[in-house]
């Protein structure tokens, strides 16, 4: 008997080497020649009708971020009569890198696509059984996309290759095969099966039995091999090993759902135009497969991708919708993108499931029932909500396996989120969306599976992902072999909703997760790609806007509804929401046309704003002034329009070395250095600011994080901290302070003031941002003892520690906070809010005199090298501001009121009344809109924030038919605590942070 690790590593691996030589037989080469498409790739109909010149094996070719069209023309020789031939073409694959760098699509010369080309997939078959003789033509439209990562694994370096502005123009690829061959079954079918068998046994423990019955196996099969007649001897070598693989798993065998899967980031090394085609390709390569594997089934999220297809690839869809169709190709996720889910808003994400789920109905007639996001950075606790009231009952993700941290300790559990809604959720145990169904990735799922005892069940998602391919016959030929085998977990290929329907029946009393899934990875994403982050933010509050005064208008003055514009730039947002657009965490490119894109949104969403807003002012020379923020009028949620009215002045004045600020509601000093020494609450006269402290301090750290550069915070960068108080001018300006600061080769403008009648102190903050792997922080150190901090997230807020206590605790060093921080104690509290930052830290300090105090924190800026290694580098804009003595409610105001400043219009004067009044303070109406079925009816989004139970009453100011609670797609929904009173208005008993969307036909 051989040894153990000889055996497997030494005389298996070496069997395989040269059978995976011996798979293809007979080769002959083809006729090539190519076509460099110039500039961006064009449609298929001209790539096919290009004119080609003569190409050839050796031949270097494909500048970064190029398409060149190869063609192919050959015929099967005579020889090949009887056999099943493949086209083989390696035009530079390196396996190990799929779905990052070349990849193509095959069409015949009618332009119907055959199949894509892949690192590990490619072949494409030219006849099942040939004939002779046949005439061979076929297209590829190869993409050279650049290769960004470096040695092993995610090694991201600096690298000019992301910006087709700064790549080049060298060829970075060389065709290194193309041939026809024939294909030998026999041979393919005993590399899986030694595959199969050879990983099974590696993985078995040494006193399994089994592992040495496996073992001896294979030792006499590859006795019987004959090395130098490998098709010959193929047969009898799968004799000796029919025994072994069919004997039948153990009954208590952990149980696998296999679902073909890829897993395609709709932008990230490589810009939005080339994930068009990335989904082509592997829905091709997904539908050929399908043709000669009925068992497959493939399951793809994302409206998004679905709805390109539709546009740019109608003869690829046209596949596609054959396949769901027969219910093998399955929409899931219900999402318009996998979007990040920590700083979309509240209504953003909504509006997420609304399209996707939408979308799926009206274009496939299916509704998902999982909320599919296996690799966001996080997943904030307004989500089971939010699943649950888009018709949806399960979630599923991978990403929290990558915790640094601490071990979650369920895969299958009920997570309970703000509101105390729950959904069943899981966590593939495998630790990978993207399996190639091989033993280890199995064993694992098995061993690692965390409920064991209680359920027997996980999802396996297999396929090469972001353009890789997808699925292949390998994958699928592993399965079949795992489906029932002794010493495996049992593998059966299967829907997702199946397997979730099966998980959830069997664990009815799965273990409950409280509050968000917090990712212990990926921190600097909260603060990565600033003008991205500010160009969300910013569309975010004006499609409120328009939708608010849209509606109104279409209301009050009879003006069209912009249905179609709204759809439309509610779909560019929700795509930039991607999991990579948004955390900052793609390429140089991506982020440039994403600020044009922001740019272009708010344009056309400026011209809906004052097109409503001029037609509900009217005629006349009165200012107006125009507020989307709630509760502008002192106990209601309206949301609505009156005459400008007069505040009190702000006072500056000098005060020894610095400059007092005070409007009647906050008294503020600035001094020499330009930073803010005191910060007086009028209403209890207490100071805001801890003895012996500063705030609006700026400090920078060095920010070298190990790996992932864009994407990570590590907590080392605490060690190191340089305060910015060296000003260059600190200066009295009308009606505030103007500070300037020089470090490094950057400037920091910034204009501290008091807004007239508003108890909030404003930093308006402009950077000439020109360092390197730093990060710059904003801090206030508060005079509040406290052991947690609130934090706004999607439709309420959560509590965090302000402590180390625990693992958990000193994980969340960095935290993801949306329009506001608040820390408080008894009696007194303060906020931090902002207009366009997530990234906070808040942290506990000593105080002078005794005690401690809470310091609050804003993360600025980063500078990143990679992707993107001109990351952040600019001007960029920032308003953040201090809320002494604040409530959280006044936190949830002052949150909206930096965001959606009032605008004045020019009109009659007559105000505008709100088409609907909330009569209770802590209830927030999050939208108003005309229903998407454009019947007119008007909708209203609202959610109780503070956290407790309430009664409220919604009136509506216009002429309805009733109103009845719907459901994110706007479909009746039966709502407990929701009843329509008449001319009462409607009744409502919520939860705390209970999301509520009411229906109002108009009469």
């Amino acid at each position: 008997m051989h040894d153990d690790r000889q055996l497997i590593e030494g005389r298996l691996l070496r069997t395989l080497q040269r059978i995976e030589d011996a798979v293809w037989s007979s080769p002959v080469p083809v006729d090539l020649a190519s076509w460099e498409a110039p500039g961006e790739p064009v449609p298929v109909g001209e790539g096919l009708a290009a004119a080609y010149e003569p190409a050839h094996v050796g031949q270097r070719w494909g500048a970064p971020w190029g398409t060149t069209w190869f063609r192919v023309r050959a015929q099967v020789p005579a020889a090949h009569a009887g056999r099943p031939v493949d086209l083989r073409l390696d035009l530079g694959f390196d396996p190990d890198r799929t779905g990052f760098h070349v990849e193509g699509l095959v069409y015949r010369a009618d332009g119907t696509p055959v199949k894509g080309l892949n690192p590990r997939n490619q072949w494409v078959r030219v006849a099942d059984t040939a004939q002779g003789g046949e005439q061979v033509e076929l297209f590829v439209e190869a993409a050279s996309n650049p290769l960004l990562l470096g040695g092993g694994g995610f090694d991201f370096r600096p690298s000019p290759l992301g910006d087709p502005e700064t790549a080049g123009r060298e060829p970075r690829y060389r065709v290194e095969r193309a041939e026809l061959a024939v294909f030998e079954q026999e041979v393919w079918e005993l590399q899986q099966d030694l595959e199969v068998l050879g990983q099974l046994a590696v993985e078995l423990p040494v006193e399994d039995a089994r592992r040495w019955q496996l073992l001896r196996a294979l030792d006499r099969a590859m006795d019987r091999l004959d090395v130098a007649d490998l098709a010959g001897t193929a047969s009898d070598v799968r004799d000796e090993l029919k025994d072994v693989l069919a004997q039948p798993a153990r009954a208590s065998a952990h149980r696998i759902s296999a679902v073909g899967h890829a897993h395609i980031d709709s932008a990230w090394l490589w810009p939005v135009r080339e994930t068009v085609r990335k989904v082509a390709r592997t829905c091709s390569n997904v539908v050929a497969l399908m043709d000669d594997h009925p068992e497959l089934v493939y399951a793809m999220s994302s409206a998004q991708q679905f709805a390109w297809l539709k546009e740019h690839r109608p003869e690829v869809w046209a596949g596609v919708v054959e396949r769901v169709r027969e219910g093998r190709f399955v929409p899931v996720g219900g999402m318009w993108v996998e979007s990040d889910t920590n700083m979309p808003g509240g209504e953003a994400l909504a509006r997420q499931l609304n399209h996707g789920k939408r979308w799926f109905l009206d274009e496939l007639g299916i509704e998902t029932r999982e909320v599919w996001l296996p690799d966001s950075f996080g997943y904030t606790a307004a989500l089971p909500q939010l699943v649950a009231l888009s018709g949806s009952r399960w979630f599923l993700t991978q990403k929290i396996s990558w915790n640094t941290t601490n071990r979650f300790p369920h895969h299958s559990f009920r997570w309970e989120g703000l509101d105390g809604t729950r959904v069943f959720t899981h966590f593939p145990p495998a630790d990978t969306y993207g399996s190639e169904v091989s033993g280890a990735e199995v064993a694992h799922a098995a061993r690692n599976f965390s409920d064991k005892g209680a359920a027997t069940r996980s999802l396996l998602p297999f396929g090469w992902g972001d353009g890789g391919g997808g699925p292949t016959r390998e994958m699928l030929a592993r399965a079949a072999r795992l489906r029932d085998l002794d010493g495996s977990a049992r593998v059966e290929v299967e829907r997702p909703d199946r397997f979730f329907e099966q998980a959830e029946a069997e664990y009815p009393d799965a273990p409950i997760w409280v509050g968000e899934l917090y990712l212990e990875m990926h921190r600097g994403t909260y603060t990565s790609q600033a003008r991205t982050k500010q160009g969300n933010r910013r569309s975010e509050h004006l499609l409120r806007e328009a939708e608010l005064w849209a509606s109104t208008a279409a209301v009050r003055a009879g003006a069209a509804y912009p249905y179609a514009a709204l759809d439309r730039l509610w779909k560019v947002v929700l795509l930039h929401q991607f999991h990579d657009i948004l955390p900052g965490s793609s390429i140089g490119w991506v982020h440039r046309e994403a600020v044009e894109a922001y740019a272009a949104v708010a344009a056309e969403l400026e011209g809906v704003i004052a097109e409503a807003q001029a037609a509900l002012a009217g005629a006349g020379d009165v200012e107006v002034a125009f507020s989307a923020t709630p509760h502008e009028r002192q106990g209601v949620a309206a949301l609505g329009a009156g005459p400008v009215g007069q505040v009190p002045p702000v006072e500056v004045r000098a005060d020894g070395d610095g400059h007092v600020l005070d409007n009647g509601l906050v008294t503020a000093r600035v001094d020499h250095r330009g930073l803010l020494t005191s910060v007086v609450d009028a209403a209890s006269g207490r100071e805001s600011l801890a003895p012996g402290s500063a705030g609006n301090l700026l400090q920078l750290h060095p920010d070298t994080p190990v790996r992932f550069d864009a994407w990570d915070v590590d907590p080392y960068y605490r060690n190191v901290v340089r305060d910015l108080t060296d000003a260059e001018s600190v200066e009295a300006v009308e009606g505030g302070v103007r500070v300037v600061r020089r470090f490094g080769q950057s400037t920091v403008t910034q204009l501290v003031t008091l807004p007239a009648g508003e108890a909030r102190v404003d930093v308006d903050t402009e950077v000439d941002w020109r360092e390197r792997e730093q990060i710059l922080k904003a801090g206030f150190d508060l005079d509040v003892t406290t052991d947690h901090s609130t934090s706004e997230v999607q439709f309420g807020h959560v509590h965090r520690p302000t402590h180390a206590n625990t693992s958990w605790d000193a994980a969340k060093f960095e935290v993801c906070a949306h329009r506001w921080v608040h820390v408080g104690e008894p009696g007194f509290g303060a906020a931090v809010v902002n207009d366009s930052t997530y990234g906070h830290d808040v942290t506990r300090r000593d105080r002078e005199g005794g005690g401690t105090t809470t310091q609050v924190r804003l993360s600025l800026l980063r500078a990143p090298q990679s992707p993107d290694p001109v990351a952040d580098l600019g001007v960029h804009r920032l308003r953040y501001a201090l809320v002494p003595g604040a409530s959280i409610a006044d936190a949830v105001r002052e949150g909206y009121r930096v965001n959606l400043p009032v605008r004045a219009v020019r009109g009659s004067g007559e105000p505008v009344e709100p088409l609907v009044v909330v009569e209770d303070d802590g209830v927030w109406v999050e939208a108003v809109k005309l229903a998407d079925d454009e019947s007119g009816d008007v909708v209203v989004r609202l959610y109780e924030g503070l956290g407790r139970r309430c009664t409220a009453r919604v009136r509506a100011g216009f002429a309805h038919k009733g109103a009845y609670a719907v459901d994110l797609l706007e479909r009746p929904l039966e709502t407990p605590g929701v009843a329509d009173e008449g001319d009462a208005g409607v009744a409502l008993a919520l939860r705390p942070f209970q999301v509520v969307t009411l229906r109002f036909p108009r009469a």
